[in-house]
């Protein structure tokens, strides 16, 4: 115990010391402390901008065209700089928060582009949870350039630990300074006058991105931080509202009950209803240019020639499949609550009234099929309340699995025929009628492959293999003594690799993308279903549902009815695919009153259950 005492003591002892030496050092060298934190903004802007840009010419090219956005990063940067030296007082210290701070954001974007050809924007940081399960998609790649520049980053910091710079500021003129620099970077994100006029002095490029291009394109022209700043704004003044005249009153007015048909299963004879939302399933025959093999499309075709074949268009592009389902287990817009990357984060935490709802209320089972995480998306957690009464998910990481057929994989992820197994399984043990939605996993990313180096060969041949077992489902389908009726549509095209993928090379941007928010789909059925009313035009996912009950004479309430006729009247509702369409603000408050709102319109739902959840 005396010795520990004593090995305690000399420990205090030599620290101590050590504290002593390196405070010295502050007073020693004043200039080159000085020199150090005047110069460290200009460094870490440089270098996480230089990290984007991989090297340092591309960045003075940006200087060159873009000066006004690097003195905007350049003077964001200070301000953060000069609080976190309030907060902290040593300027090491603050040094290393920021440093780490602004390299971790710069090397997630360089992954993040790289990987799917996507930018990072803030809002992105909701899936941290969710990063072991990221590790699969990604395409992490560490090369000598990154190393060098996290070496120099580094040594920066060594240096001012070395030199130990402070900030010599009472108390309370740092709380002063503190907040003088929290009051200007706040009002860059919260007050629309204030942002404005500042992005405007600096020629920061403030287009409103209505897809997935435009925004890369805005990157082009902001570089990293100011994109990511700029960006942040944006979602901020694009945050859902509670909107204007929201009451019982006004939802009556949009959604009036009369005239309402009580359909009745074609005299009482309910199909199975199977959704098949298919994980990057996408055409790229609509690109003349890459004069693609029909092979690999030949199970798709014959399904399409045998039943329906139409065109849907998709809320998003490469990637937030969530958008895809949100639309199609709801049959509502995700523009509506203005196009969250993860609308299931903004619903009300309480029993949903997504479609399952009124298929339970028919009589029917339901089910969800997803062969990957339940906690992805928080899936299970948040689609449990939308009125499944069987939710099947797959983990690889842990072993766990609530499939009842055998589980075979394709590449990464579960073999699209697992997910038909199934499917046939479900079916052929409920005894009621059953509607299922299922959203595949076998097509995500990474498209890499030992037969090809090519990202777009690799996809294609696993788009073949979903085209086999496909037509072997069918063939399942066909052989089932149920009326069945299958709508089978990809969410959205595939997620490839930055300024190396294919669409870069088809010279695709924000005016000419339109193509890749189109998916095309077909509707099967193993008995005589009558497609007639199924539109011939591009419609929206989110009325493919009504498309669903059209077709099985489902019972109709004046909800029902008054999304059918905005399928006449609106037949695309998606900013992303078309930025000319006008808001509709009737639609826009139909989409709130269900899924975040008091859900005045008419539901299947006890009005009970409907109430939101107290917090424990």
């Amino acid at each position: 115990m005396a010795t520990d005492a004593t090995e305690k003591k000399n420990f205090k002892e030599r620290f101590k010391s050590f504290q002593e030496k390196h405070n010295k050092q502050t007073d020693l060298h004043p200039k080159i402390n000085l020199a150090i934190l005047l110069t460290f903004p200009l460094f870490i802007c440089s270098m996480a901008e230089i990290n984007q840009y991989k090297g340092i010419l591309p960045y003075l090219s940006f200087w060159v065209n873009h000066p006004t956005v690097m003195l905007f990063d350049i003077f964001l940067t200070s301000v953060v700089f000069l609080f976190l030296l309030a907060l902290f007082r040593s300027g090491w210290i603050s040094i290393a928060v920021q440093s780490v701070v602004y390299m971790a954001l710069s090397i997630t974007e360089l992954f993040k582009y790289g990987t799917n050809g996507n930018h990072l924007i803030l809002a992105d940081m909701k899936l941290f949870r969710s990063v072991k399960s990221l590790k699969s998609f990604a395409y992490i790649k560490i090369t000598p350039r990154l190393v060098i520049y996290c070496l120099i980053v580094i040594a920066f910091i060594v240096l001012a630990f070395y030199f130990n710079p402070k900030f010599r500021l009472k108390p309370i003129r740092r709380v002063i300074n503190a907040c003088a620099c929290v009051i200007p970077c706040s009002a860059l994100i919260f007050i629309p006058a204030f942002y404005s006029t500042v992005y405007n002095i600096f020629g920061l490029d403030t287009t409103p991105a209505t897809n997935t291009f435009k925004l890369n394109e805005k990157f082009v022209n902001n570089g990293f931080l100011a994109f990511i700043v700029q960006t942040a704004s944006e979602s901020y003044a694009n945050r859902l509202t509670e909107p204007e005249n929201y009451d019982d009153e006004h939802v009556s007015e949009i959604v009036e009950e009369n005239d309402v048909e009580t359909n009745d299963f074609n005299g009482g004879k309910k199909p199975n209803v199977i959704v098949v939302m298919s994980e990057s399933y996408a055409d790229f025959r609509v690109f003349d240019e890459l004069d693609i093999d029909e092979k690999y499309y030949e199970g798709f075709d014959k399904a399409r020639n045998a039943g329906f074949a139409g065109t849907a268009i998709t809320p998003t592009y490469a990637s937030w499949t969530v958008r895809s389902e949100f639309e199609l287990l709801f049959g509502l817009p995700v523009r509506g609550i203005n196009t969250p990357n993860m609308p299931q984060r903004e619903l009300a935490d309480r029993e949903q009234p997504a479609l399952a709802q009124y298929y339970k209320s028919w009589g029917y089972s339901t089910a969800y099929v997803h062969p990957f995480q339940s906690g992805f998306y928080s899936r299970s957690r948040i689609y449990g309340k939308f009125g499944f009464d069987t939710m099947i998910f797959h983990n690889d990481q842990t072993g766990e699995s609530d499939f009842t057929v055998p589980v075979e994989h394709f590449g990464t992820y579960v073999d699209d025929s697992t997910v038909y197994n199934q499917l046939i399984d479900l079916v052929k043990t409920t005894d009621d009628p059953i509607y299922i939605h299922t959203t595949t996993m076998q097509n995500h990313q990474p498209y890499s492959g030992t037969d090809s180096e090519d990202e777009l060969t690799n996809y294609l041949k696993r788009i073949q293999h979903t085209n086999e077992g496909l037509t072997k489902f069918l063939n399942d389908l066909s052989n089932i003594d149920e009326p069945t009726l299958l709508f089978f549509v990809g969410d959205h095209f595939p997620s490839l690799r930055g300024e190396t993928s294919v669409y870069n090379q088809l010279g695709l941007n924000g005016s000419n993308c339109s193509a890749l928010y189109e998916q095309h789909y077909f509707l099967w059925s193993n008995y005589d279903a009558d497609f007639s009313s199924v539109p011939q035009e591009k419609v929206s996912f989110f009325y493919m549902p009504y498309v669903l009950m059209n077709i099985i004479d489902a019972p109709h309430d004046a909800f029902i009815d008054t999304m059918n006729e905005y399928m006449e009247s609106t037949p695309i509702y998606s900013e992303e695919y078309d930025s000319e369409v006008p808001r509709d603000e009737k639609l826009d408050m139909l989409t709130y009153d269900r899924v975040i709102g008091d859900v005045y319109s008419p539901c299947p739902i006890p009005e009970e259950l409907l109430e939101p959840e107290e917090e424990e």
